[in-house]
């Protein structure tokens, strides 16, 4: 009777190992829409530098370039990252600790991801309008990112707390 209470509570029931497998799957869907969009704003920040008025730029806008491709480089790292996860470690029975390190590397991307977006955002916006603005119209998007992308679901997590049960463990019992 206790044990069927806690299945309602957590709304699934399923093992461990079923447990892993559902995660493994939400987080690839995730990564399918995060490194799609990386690998687009990577190539294009990759041409930069060989148009013609990548010439013109000011020292300080080609250290925000050289800035914002390397974040997009560990950005498309860091999203990629779980892809070598899953095949180097495949049938090694180590799913749970898979998806564990997986979603820290997601996590860790979408941080880069921030920071790419923020300092492509500057480089462009410097551009076109004055460095006053650019810098106030930078805060204002990285403040939107960070509230979509962290606030939003952690202040979520806070008010709903137990709903997935506890999280897989790194060091999990295979």
């Amino acid at each position: 009777m206790e044990q069927h209470a806690e299945d309602r509570r957590r709304g699934r029931r399923e093992t461990e190992e079923e447990r892993a497998d559902r995660r493994w799957s939400d987080l690839l869907q995730e990564l399918r829409v995060a490194q799609t969009g990386v690998q687009i704003l990577f190539g294009f920040l990759l041409a930069v530098a060989f148009q013609p008025r990548f010439i013109e730029l000011s020292g300080t806008d080609r250290n925000i370039y050289l800035v914002t491709v390397l974040l997009g480089a560990a950005t498309t790292g860091a999203l990629i990252g779980p892809v070598s996860f899953h095949r180097l470690l495949t049938g090694l029975m180590l799913k749970p600790q898979t998806v564990v390190w997986a979603s820290r590397l997601t996590v860790l991307g979408l941080f880069l991801l921030l920071g790419t977006m923020a300092s492509a955002l500057l480089l462009i916006l410097r551009l076109v309008l004055d460095d006053t603005l650019a810098l106030w119209l930078v805060a204002a998007m990285v403040l939107w990112f960070v509230l979509c992308w962290f606030v939003l679901p952690l202040w979520t997590r806070i008010k709903n707390p137990g709903k997935e049960g506890p999280p897989v463990s790194p060091r999990a019992p295979q």
